[in-house]
């Protein structure tokens, strides 16, 4: 992804949340992501809550269920990640 890209994804998401992530939490949380990670459902789920609670935004259940599906469906490789969040961008 392009630095610029991942700024713009960064405000977004500050911006619709109200909340203040900083880019130095993001770079934390995912250096420890790795292919492996977006395809075991295990640590999938873990990766959904550590991202929910540093936004300190609640994901139901169901909405959990349903980005591990999309995720393990795609197969999340960087490509699929930008256009994933660009969509989620225009929502």
């Amino acid at each position: 992804m392009s630095k610029d890209f991942s700024k713009d994804v960064l405000n977004a998401i500050n911006k619709k949340t109200g909340k203040g992530i900083s880019e130095n939490s993001v770079k934390k949380l995912a250096s420890g992501v790795t292919a492996e990670t977006m395809q075991d459902e295990a640590e999938l789920r873990k990766l959904i809550k550590q991202v929910s609670e540093m936004a300190k935004v609640k994901v139901a259940d169901s909405t959990v269920n349903d980005i591990v599906k999309a995720v393990k469906a795609s197969g999340m490789s960087t490509t699929n990640m930008e256009t994933l969040m660009k969509m989620m961008m225009k929502k």
